[in-house]
């Protein structure tokens, strides 16, 4: 059953969903390439933060854009990480030159794509921070807080970092309060039913009638448990335990006062959200806790996943002070601005992005771009007809969107090749452009490794003259090597990494053969898919589907599979 009505085009949800939202909000916030801004400037030498990550979860992010909470957010697409180009240009127009914190979910292709960004900014001479946010006990030990990901408890680390910059505090004070809640946030959330992305005929994952899964994501995850249901009041004192499991000792400016999110996931009503709190107060009460400025609301969602997920902050002084600061966005508002912040200040102006013209290659260069163009084509076709099945293939134990992923980024490679050719760009510069475009439509880890691989195997060719077999096969197996080099993966961890070594190991050790280049880069392919079926016979190691163990046995990896299917394709095209 589908269950996203309101659709134009799939592809372009997020893109809509963006508009629309800055069209009923365009007194908080203004349109940049990759996200919004605040509409009206921030004093001058003020820290802006920064916020971001996939959409399909407002009113996270854009929804704390405003007085007194984030001067920007930068949108990836569904439960995909924005691109470091969308990071970079966000954060440029957010940038009140006293620096900049930027805080997202610790999530791989977040890490990968604002870290990237943030390197960017920094030759450019912007001082930029990062913080990872990581409340999530359900996903690591609590020896390893920092490796969690990041939930609903998002809020109080934005809302706290956002009071203190508005409160003039620099960079380095804003980046230290938003270290301390986030080490001092803790999130546990349940599943009711699965979420289903815009135009799917059925939901990620399900869960059985009768039952609920403990330890949800908020990308289409299932619970890391399965229980059977409970009363509301059963399930209030699960959360409540496992959560204060984790409370820090009552001294050293903590003193029993809390913060406290009961946050719906998107398709739990309100008065179902009131029934649980009103046990979780008992509850926190028993415990000898001082309820501070509860939200009891959605702030995280996940699409229209039936869930709930409680947060607790465990607040110092300072921290207590920041929750409780004004605030006016479009989503949350607390208290009143000063007269300061609420007089009209003067519109932020966005300067318009500086477009580039594509330069020409050689003929030599371009004919072999042609080439190029045609496999990225390729790609686009194999990836959209797989599109289905491979996400099938990740929801058993990740988030379910790796088939969009892929269509989404062979499709903005695509694109971009069609533009260099048009051009008559040289082969160098037409990959370059493609693994960009892959990266920012794709979003996520696979897009930021994607766009490595094809930007490392660009760069080892040239615009000025047509690449002789070896010279390509040299390039693609550096483009594929750059993956692990990029990611942090290897061989084992079940990733596209075990597909991609075997083929680049093909590649290098036919490097003096006589055979034409299809054959070779068809041998290579085969490898690639024996080890990426291989797969099933592991456990997850690495990304989303390490929170789940053993239940991705029996499963190949999905980027793995995905890389051999696009190799096996491209030696087709080649032949």
């Amino acid at each position: 059953m589908k269950l996203t009505y309101l659709v134009n085009n799939p592809e372009e949800f997020a893109a809509d969903s963006l508009k629309g939202f800055i069209a009923a909000y365009e007194n908080y916030v203004q349109p940049v390439h990759g996200g919004v801004v605040r509409t009206n400037g921030s004093p001058q030498g003020e820290t802006a933060l920064v916020v971001g990550g996939g959409s399909g979860h407002y009113p996270a992010f854009a929804g704390w854009v405003g007085p007194g909470i984030a001067h920007g957010a930068v949108c990836g697409n569904v439960f995909a990480s924005p691109s470091a180009s969308q990071v970079r240009s966000v954060v440029k127009a957010a940038d009140n030159g006293g620096g900049v914190v930027l805080l997202f979910g610790n999530y791989a292709g977040d890490v990968l794509h604002f870290g990237n960004g943030a390197e960017q900014l920094r030759a450019e001479g912007i001082d930029v921070r990062i913080v990872t946010i990581s409340d999530d006990i359900a996903s690591n030990s609590p020896d390893k807080h920092d490796d969690r990901r990041g939930i609903a408890g998002d809020l109080f680390v934005v809302k706290i970092a956002g009071a203190a910059a508005a409160a003039g505090k620099d960079v380095d004070s804003v980046e230290a309060v938003a270290r301390r809640a986030n080490e001092r946030t803790r999130s546990l959330g349940v599943a009711f039913s699965g979420c289903t992305l815009p135009g799917a005929q059925s939901p990620l994952f399900t869960v059985a009638s009768g039952t609920f899964g403990l330890g949800l994501g908020i990308h289409g995850e299932k619970g890391i448990s399965n229980h059977e249901m409970l009363p509301a009041r059963d399930i209030a004192q699960m959360l409540v335990e496992k959560v204060l499991a984790e409370e820090p000792p009552r001294e050293n400016g903590y003193q029993g006062r809390v913060g406290v999110l009961l946050n719906g996931l998107g398709a739990t009503k309100y008065e179902e959200l009131f029934v649980l709190y009103g046990s979780v107060v008992e509850l926190l009460e028993q415990r000898g806790l001082q309820i501070v400025a509860p939200v009891v609301d959605e702030q995280v969602t996940s699409l229209d996943m039936a869930g709930v997920s409680l947060s607790i902050c465990f607040l110092d002084a300072e921290l207590e002070e920041y929750w409780l600061a004004a605030a006016d966005t479009p989503a949350f508002r607390r208290g009143a601005l000063s007269a300061a912040e609420s007089a009209a200040p003067t519109r932020r102006i966005v300067p318009n992005e500086e477009e580039f013209a594509i330069p020409a290659g050689s003929p030599e260069s371009a004919a072999c771009a042609e080439k190029a163009a045609k496999i990225l084509e390729v790609f686009e076709n194999t990836a959209r007809a797989a599109e289905a099945d491979l996400g099938r293939m990740d929801a058993i134990a990740g988030d379910g969107d790796h088939g969009q992923g892929m269509t989404l980024g062979t499709t903005a490679a695509a694109k971009a090749a069609r533009a260099c050719v048009s051009a008559k760009a040289g082969v160098r510069t037409l990959l370059v452009r493609a693994g960009a475009a892959w990266a920012e439509g794709a979003g996520g880890t696979s897009g930021a490794l994607w766009g490595a691989a094809l930007g490392r195997t660009g760069n080892s060719l040239s615009d000025e003259r047509a690449p002789s077999t070896r010279e390509i096969l040299q390039a693609v197996a550096a483009g594929a090597r750059a993956v692990p080099e990029m990611g942090g993966a290897k061989v084992g961890d079940k990733t596209m990494v075990d597909a991609i070594i075997p083929f680049a190991e093909g590649i290098e050790k036919r490097l003096d053969s006589a055979e034409p280049l299809a054959a070779i880069w068809a041998a290579a392919a085969a490898e690639a898919q024996a080890a990426a079926e291989a797969t099933a016979n592991i456990s997850a190691q690495k990304g989303r589907a390490r929170t789940h163990g053993d239940a991705s046995i029996g499963t190949p990896d999905p980027g793995a599979i995905s890389f051999s299917l696009l190799m096996r394709a491209a030696a087709a095209t080649l032949s």
